[in-house]
């Protein structure tokens, strides 16, 4: 564990230090400039899909003024049943949904999001994922939440980042997600607390051969990771949809023990760092970094509890890839995205971006080759109050590797 921890300390440091010198521009801007108040002082000026309906077909499908609907307890919906497709699915349904709020005044409590939807692929995988970020007055308290279900058939490579997509293994299993925690608010944007985390894979068959895959998973038809989970996270955020001018770090130490229900004892170190940079004080262009690194150690995590890219918590990491494309005992992973408008009032935006990953090589556990990724992409302003984009991206990634990737809600 100190090896792994050796590891992370330096960048950890300079996370908080360049953290601390954003809260103090941020601590030195007047409660009425918030982000909150910018955002209810262009309603008025900003478009989404139902201004854009009520201006081309004359009708009015809302009627209260822009200033009124940002307020405590007022819901914003934004909705989107599609037929896509995508690497891992082939062509399916898909209904997403994103229910935000504010639980007390927007001045000074960040906006709470809910996440949901199914999901339905002609290759018969199922998905159904709840995700909340729900903030108390003040921001006294986040409670974070993540619960979902997989019927899920899917390829997997065996691990590490050199792996073969012609060694593709077909897997199929069944797998149940209860993340929930609570973090409670201690100093400026810094935040402490914990929770459990629960993953349930059962029913695994496998359809193919792959040497990593049947080395490492030792022929296990149900496997269980459970255990407590402390966290600390610096927040500057106000609203999770679309942040900009703000930055995020989580330092998040996972205890599996066979104490909990788990399979196997083993442990994890989860760092992630979010910067949101406004390059200019005239436009709302922001330049987005992105670094998730994720760390096992004291034990041997079942294979699909191991990090993977796909598999953060809105499965967005490693665009230009199928999820699950390259997986490992340690994985690091640095994203960066430029967000732009096309249209005057905001109603169309874009996006390009570059990332690249890296999972350590099995069994010898060390990092060996990198695998990047780029692209770009739209984004259509679904709703205006709490700055919810679809975002439909196009990606490549190395060896032919390429797709269109959809997300309700900015990727990162």
């Amino acid at each position: 564990m100190k090896r792994h921890l050796l590891k992370i300390i330096p960048l950890v440091i300079i996370l908080i230090v360049q953290a601390q010198a954003k809260a103090q521009t941020r601590d030195s801007i007047p409660l009425h400039k918030s982000p909150n108040q910018k955002l209810v002082d262009s309603l008025t000026y900003e478009m989404d899909v139902v201004d854009f309906i009520n201006k081309s077909f004359h009708v009015h499908l809302t009627s209260k003024p822009d200033t009124l609907k940002l307020k405590p307890g007022k819901l914003f919906f934004a909705f989107v049943p599609a037929v896509g497709y995508t690497l891992e699915g082939s062509w399916l349904g898909n209904i997403s949904l994103n229910t935000s709020f504010y639980l007390s005044n927007p001045d000074s409590t960040n906006l709470s999001t809910i996440t949901y939807g199914a999901l339905y692929t002609v290759r018969h995988q199922f998905v159904m994922p709840i995700i909340t970020e729900v903030w108390s007055k003040n921001n006294k308290l986040n409670w974070l939440g993540d619960w979902r279900f997989y019927k899920y058939p899917a390829n997997t490579y065996g691990l590490g980042a050199k792996t073969n997509a012609a060694n593709a293994d077909l897997v199929d299993f069944l797998y149940v997600r209860f993340y929930q925690e609570c973090l409670l608010h201690f100093h400026a944007f810094y935040y402490f607390g914990g929770g459990v985390n629960y993953d349930d894979h059962f029913n695994i068959k496998e359809g193919g051969t792959n040497a990593d895959y049947t080395l490492y998973n030792k022929g296990a038809t149900h496997t269980v990771s459970s255990g407590p989970v402390l966290h600390f996270m610096y927040d500057s955020r106000t609203n999770t949809n679309n942040p900009r001018d703000a930055s995020y770090i989580s330092l998040t130490y996972r205890n599996n023990n066979s104490i909990f229900g788990s399979s196997s004892n083993w442990q994890e170190i989860f760092a992630e760092y979010k910067t949101y940079i406004c390059l200019s004080h005239h436009s709302s262009n922001t330049l987005c970094l992105w670094s998730w690194n994720v760390f096992t150690f004291g034990g041997n995590a079942p294979y699909f509890d191991l990090p993977s890219n796909g598999w953060d918590i809105y499965s967005n990491s490693g665009r230009g890839y199928i999820q699950g494309r390259f997986r490992g005992q340690n994985m690091v992973y640095a994203e960066a995205e430029y967000r732009f408008k096309i249209t005057r009032r905001g109603l169309l935006g874009g996006v390009i971006f570059t990332n690249a990953e890296s999972l350590s090589e099995y069994p010898s556990n060390k990092f060996q080759a990198i695998d990047p990724g780029y692209g770009g992409g739209l984004r259509l302003k679904m709703n205006k109050y709490s700055d919810v984009n679809l975002g439909i991206d196009y990606a490549f990634g190395l060896n032919g590797s390429k797709g269109v990737f959809f997300n309700l809600g900015e990727v990162f």
